[in-house]
């Protein structure tokens, strides 16, 4: 019998370009504020993210508002996403969807996971065994200012996070 997974509470704590290959990174930062998982992401989805974080409603539904929306229309509830597994270099995250017969787990992407769940108003959550596995950055009870997390992102190496993919 395998022991129950531990799930870290996270919110996105913002977005930044990657300084050496000036890819998106999406920033995650758990509820205690000690320790921080960067996501490297694409494009598309990074603008998604920072639409939705600055507030602004494109005048035509983006992909992830499209997904929503349909959500809704179809009686279904996004409850929580949770970024799952990391496997050599990419992570993976599940949808957890309310629907009228159950809840169903779906396989994303972490930043198309995000994306939605920032319009629908969803927790995100990240295993612990990920984090640990990520090597996510732990800043204590300090707070990291975006100047801050910059340099630190600038002074690691490639064995110190490694360069993840979607």
């Amino acid at each position: 019998m395998s022991e129950p997974r531990v799930e870290v509470r996270m919110e996105v704590r913002g977005l930044m370009l990657d300084p050496s290959t000036n890819v998106p990174i999406v920033i995650l930062r758990d509820e205690a504020g000690t320790r921080l998982l960067p996501i490297w992401i694409g494009l598309f989805e990074a603008n998604a993210i920072a639409l939705n974080i600055e507030g602004v409603q494109p005048p035509r539904p983006l992909t992830h508002d499209l997904l929503q929306v349909l959500l809704e229309k179809l009686g279904g509830q996004l409850l929580r996403v949770l970024i799952s597994d990391l496997r050599a270099t990419t992570y993976y995250a599940l949808l957890f969807v309310k629907t009228g017969t159950g809840e169903v787990e779906v396989d994303s992407r972490p930043s198309d996971a995000i994306a939605l769940a920032l319009r629908a108003k969803a927790p995100i959550f990240v295993a612990s065994d990920v984090l640990d596995r990520a090597r996510a950055i732990h800043v204590g009870t300090e707070q990291l200012d975006e100047d801050r997390l910059k340099k630190y992102l600038e002074e690691l190496g490639p064995d110190d996070l490694g360069k993840y993919t979607m």
